[in-house]
């Protein structure tokens, strides 16, 4: 009876439980093209770094300012001197005796002038702060980029998933037929072989359709950052609204847009800067630098003694002396390079190379773009003029099976001619989606180079 009562009361809780976690485990995170951007953008560990070297340069700039402030320093010392020393208070040697002294002093200095250094650094840590942010988003770009590159890929994939099932029913439905014709005595075995091999081929078209799927998938979960192990439903634009897809472009004004947008070029102009605001720095080595300082200070002996009015000494206070012996100070210091073996001629030598060098990698960033501009506009038309052929040939193709197919249901067309008749539907089939897909993304690919927001 127990036994009874408990069944009764635990059976529907634990089903409840087992459903919410059957559930649970089956729900599936909704990734559109606009999310899947930015969770990249928010989670990628690359731009993490990138942002972390942003925030280094940027205290290096705020550290180059703050060199123009004047500097402070405090130096007190104590001491015990045994035997015959040197007293501070007096200037006098004392001797055979334990000397306990104390002095310190207080030293501001600022920099006049130092070549036009300081300043100069400040302007070259500045253009590095500007330099990590063409870099950082140069990083964003490329991983738009890739992500969406990724998305059309799953959504190719996805596509040709849904054709290999429908090339399974036929093959299904054209063994069905086989097999009953057979029976009837109107195909021959090699009919019905043909039809069950051709089975066996869709299902393993379908199987790799299906691998090369969750491989994007996959890809797109390590874009995101996200566990490989998570369930992701994938949401597919409608992409038979993008009807209008450009593919006809003039490469010159592409390249000219190109040039003022592109990360690559930014980046690469900007550290052509930083270099030559480096030469300025250390061309400073071959000036003078002059400070302005200044100095206070006090110091105390034990051995030191304050003469009475009669004749005698007494000890003389800790406070007293200090006051007594308070010195300050003011002057100027100049430093002039005479001969430093040779060191800011090579520093200022180094510098022009590795500004020469930027000029050329600023060029050479320029050259790849022109390159992959004209070869991106060349894509764009030949994806335009496959899509057409493609779209053409499938059409061809599946008029071609419709006629087949009904005079192989009536007994006068071969197997062989059927299946060969049905693979090339398939092929077709196959080379016009990906066609498509291709198509979008080289126009994307422009939108891309333009500076465009990249949208399905």
């Amino acid at each position: 009876m127990m036994s009874a009562f408990f069944k009764s009361k635990i059976t529907p809780v634990a089903c409840a439980l087992f459903l919410c976690a059957a559930l649970s485990s089956n729900a599936q995170e909704k990734i559109g093209l606009q999310k899947a951007v930015d969770l990249a953008l928010e989670r990628n560990l690359t731009i993490k770094q990138a942002q972390f070297s942003e925030a280094l340069d940027d205290a290096n700039l705020k550290q180059a300012k703050y060199n123009m402030l004047p500097s402070v320093s405090s130096s007190p010392q104590a001491s015990y001197n045994f035997g015959r020393s040197l007293d501070p208070t007096t200037y006098q040697y004392t001797a055979n005796q334990t000397t306990f002294l104390v002095n310190g002093s207080v030293t501001a200095q600022v920099t006049l002038f130092q070549g036009g250094q300081l300043r100069n650094q400040i302007i070259q840590n500045r253009l590095v702060v500007d330099a990590d942010k063409s870099n950082t988003a140069k990083i964003k770009n490329d991983l738009v980029l890739s992500v969406i590159v990724d998305f059309l890929q799953i959504l190719t994939n996805q596509d040709l998933v849904n054709a290999a099932n429908q090339q399974l029913d036929i093959a299904k439905q054209t063994l069905n037929r086989s097999d009953i014709n057979f029976k009837v005595g109107n195909q021959t075995l090699a009919d019905l072989s043909q039809a069950k091999a051709g089975v066996s081929t869709a299902e393993l078209n379908l199987t790799n359709a299906q691998n090369q799927l969750d491989l994007s998938v996959l890809v797109l979960k390590q874009y995101m950052e996200m566990d490989p192990s998570t369930h992701i439903d994938v949401e597919r634009p409608d992409i038979s609204k993008i009807t209008d897809v450009q593919t006809l472009f003039a490469a010159d004004e592409i390249l000219q847009t190109a040039l003022t947008v592109n990360p690559d070029v930014k980046l690469a102009e900007a550290q052509e800067a930083i270099y030559k605001q480096g030469v300025r720095v250390a061309q400073g080595s071959y000036f003078p630098s002059l400070a302005l300082f200044s100095q206070i200070g006090s110091n105390y002996s034990d051995a030191n003694r304050k003469f009475l009015p009669n004749g005698q000494t007494a000890y003389y206070p800790f406070g007293e002396q200090l006051s007594d012996h308070f010195y300050q100070g003011v002057g100027v210091s100049l430093q002039i390079p005479i001969f430093n073996r040779f060191n800011a001629h090579t520093s200022v030598k180094k510098a022009k190379i590795n500004f020469a060098n930027a000029q050329v990698s600023t060029q050479l960033a320029k050259n790849n773009l022109a390159k992959t501009i004209y070869q991106a506009v060349l894509d764009a038309r030949a994806a335009g003029n496959q899509y057409q052929s493609a779209m053409q040939t499938y059409q061809a193709n599946k008029d071609a099976f419709n006629v087949i197919q009904q005079r192989y249901n009536v007994g006068l067309v071969n197997s062989l001619d059927y299946n060969t008749s049905l693979t090339n539907l398939n092929k077709s089939q196959n080379d016009m989606i990906q066609a498509r897909y291709q198509m979008i993304f080289r126009s994307k690919v422009i939108d891309y180079y333009l500076g465009k927001p990249i949208l399905l």
